[in-house]
């Protein structure tokens, strides 16, 4: 069966990336220089599902930057002082990710890693992270360093090098089963919410939201969580107008809007901007 999306998919492969990211930066930079509006870069790299005894083939790790990459100063010294330090695109990406994980049995659940990447490495999400795009990284469980960055050959009995025989072939299907629910879901959504305001000109105990209509949208979600909370925990559906009045403090909790469509499709959750 043929699918149609609302929004349009890219599959891409990129070369260069342990030279620099050379590929990846290539193409994130023309978009942005382009004008591209890129919703979410979905990057896969290290999803063998390496067999080895550590390994974990019911998860994948799914890492995403807290303070975007590309804020300006004045952006960051914003987000500090709002607490929002866990709440970048990329970082609502990755819970998007997870509620599909949930909603879809892929075969294999998201593991939210609230990280760019692993400890003191990189990989080509990072390029467009640097150029104002959302974009997370999915990873195997458990990595074996002795099938990467190594020449193929048997030492002491050891067999080194990136080969088939090591590969999970099930695992990898898996992921790419998560993979498309999640583009599916992202391409027939509604755009998001656009200048989601939460206003502030008064001090007050309940939160007030507004946002602009969003193409294709019959209906808004607000959604809430406790600021040490990892991810939404409340839901609260607006069926008209764009504009949300709840009785509770904003001091407490984290807010954000998304957009449904009749078919139930969720866009990407915006978190607001205070507007005095």
């Amino acid at each position: 069966m043929r699918a149609s999306f609302e929004q349009g998919i890219i599959f891409l492969t990129v070369a260069g990336e342990e030279q620099g990211l050379n590929g990846s930066k290539h193409f994130a930079q023309m978009a942005k220089q382009q004008g591209w509006k890129i919703e979410a870069a979905l990057n896969n790299d290290i999803v063998g599902g390496d067999r080895n005894p550590w390994q974990d083939p019911r998860v994948v790790r799914v890492f995403s930057e807290g303070i975007p990459n590309a804020a300006t100063d004045a952006e960051i010294k914003r987000i500090r002082g709002l607490g929002g330090e866990s709440d970048s695109p990329s970082r609502e990406l990755a819970r998007y990710v997870a509620s599909i994980g949930r909603t879809y049995d892929a075969g294999v659940k998201p593991l939210l890693i609230f990280r760019l990447d692993r400890f003191l490495r990189g990989g080509d999400h990072l390029s467009f992270n640097q150029q104002g795009f959302a974009a997370v990284r999915f990873t195997e469980f458990s990595e074996d360093y002795n099938h990467q960055h190594q020449n193929v050959r048997t030492e002491n009995g050891i067999e080194y090098g990136d080969l088939a025989g090591f590969v999970n072939f099930d695992f990898v299907a898996h992921v790419a089963r998560l993979n498309a629910a999640t583009l599916a879901s992202l391409a027939s959504a509604p755009a998001p919410p656009t200048n989601v305001k939460i206003l502030t000109k008064q001090l007050e105990n309940d939160t007030t939201l507004t946002w602009e209509p969003s193409p294709g949208a019959t209906s808004y979600e607000v959604v809430w969580r406790s600021t040490s909370a990892p991810d939404w925990e409340h839901v609260h559906t607006i069926t008209s107008g764009t504009r949300a009045i709840l009785q509770l403090s904003k001091d407490n909790e984290i807010f954000a809007v998304r957009a449904v469509d009749a078919a139930g499709h969720r866009s990407l959750p915006v978190v607001p901007e205070p507007e005095r």
